[in-house]
């Protein structure tokens, strides 16, 4: 299949029909007063997708995020998420149900439980009786793999992966189709995050979820993703393969990749490929 350049911006085209893609940004700007964070920004998500969004600090990675889900409404520019625009469709809740959110700090409800947090979607969005919800939230509760007992504890009661998982629980309450990850292994130790990572990638093939996240952990770059985008100069300059952006001639992009801790990430994930 002929497509564009893995180094450049893709847009749809003959080749690849917009029917395929779940996430479509086109021409994106953002701003904060006279502050311009993203100037003509282009992006589109393919179903099924792992597709990971890094970028220097002050980039507008979590404001692309927000945009994408609606929470910041773009200066100029479209997005549309399975063909709608969201600026439009947001507000009838009918998208919403369709993808779910893991936020930076997890954002549970520190008065709620842990069951009580993954049902709070399913009070909004269904009409499930009470046990009903509470046997859901118990099978989201395991396919996170935290401990049946963890239902009835609070948030403070928690570790930090634990937490994490919980959240994600709490994301994946309505059965999405679509999963937005803002910094999912941020604050884990490196044997946390390792395992939150195979989480996510088993998620991802065994409930067909398209995954949009926002990191900076290289480690997780390296084995989970399909394709990176990288903001830099208010937009997408490059989206590839983690292998191909290696060749990238941006400076930022090289010195990201291909620093001290690139090459660790890149040596590591080669050496766990020949185990």
């Amino acid at each position: 299949m002929t497509g564009p350049s893995p180094l450049t911006p893709s847009f749809a085209s003959p080749a690849e029909p917009a029917e395929d893609y779940v996430i479509e940004v086109e021409g994106l700007r953002s701003q904060f007063g006279d502050h311009v964070v993203h100037e003509d920004l282009h992006l589109n998500v393919r179903r099924g997708e792992i597709v990971a969004v890094v970028g220097g600090s002050g980039s507008g990675k979590s404001v692309l995020l927000n945009s994408i889900i609606g929470l910041k409404v773009p200066e100029a520019g479209i997005v549309k998420v399975y063909g709608q625009d969201v600026a439009r469709t947001r507000e009838s809740g009918g998208l919403e149900r369709r993808w779910g959110v893991l936020f930076q700090h997890g954002a549970l409800f520190s008065n709620l439980t842990v069951r009580e947090n993954i049902e709070a979607p399913m009070r909004e969005h269904t009409r499930l009786s009470p046990q009903e919800m509470e046997e859901l939230a118990d099978l989201k509760i395991a396919l996170v793999g935290l401990r049946p007992d963890a239902g009835a504890l609070k948030p403070s009661e928690l570790s930090g992966g634990m937490r994490k998982r919980a959240a994600l629980a709490r994301a994946l309450a309505l059965d999405p189709e679509l999963l937005f990850l803002d910094e999912p292994t941020a604050g884990l130790d490196p044997i946390g995050a390792g395992a939150f990572d195979e989480l996510i990638h088993d998620l991802s093939e065994s409930l067909h979820l398209t995954v949009f996240m926002i990191t900076h952990d290289l480690d997780s770059l390296y084995t989970i993703t399909d394709r990176v985008a990288v903001i830099a100069d208010r937009k997408v300059v490059a989206e590839a393969p983690v292998a191909e952006l290696e060749t990238s001639d941006h400076p930022w992009i090289r010195e990201y990749f291909l620093g001290p801790r690139g090459r660790a990430a890149a040596k590591a994930t080669a050496q766990g490929s020949l185990a």
